[in-house]
């Protein structure tokens, strides 16, 4: 059996959650909580290049506000 989640043929969504963290989802499951779709169903490939492109800062939300609110010089 194959992981759906590391399937070269198999179709993908890109999920984002409130942190601003980015998951490649597997098209056939279900989205679950506290996470919306930031891009359609695409292929695995396409996808990882949405992630690449978009979630350039790995730190959560939360820690890049409190971080600002700390001082800390930006890391970008």
């Amino acid at each position: 059996m194959t992981n759906p989640f590391e399937n070269p043929d198999a179709t993908y969504l890109v999920l984002v959650n409130a942190e601003g963290q980015h998951s490649l989802w597997p098209s056939f499951a279900e989205v679950p909580a506290g996470w919306t779709v930031a891009r359609d169903e695409d292929t695995r490939e396409a996808c990882l290049a949405h992630v690449e492109e978009h979630w350039t800062d790995m730190r959560p939300k939360s820690l890049v506000r409190a971080m600002d609110e700390a001082g800390f010089p930006s890391a970008r």
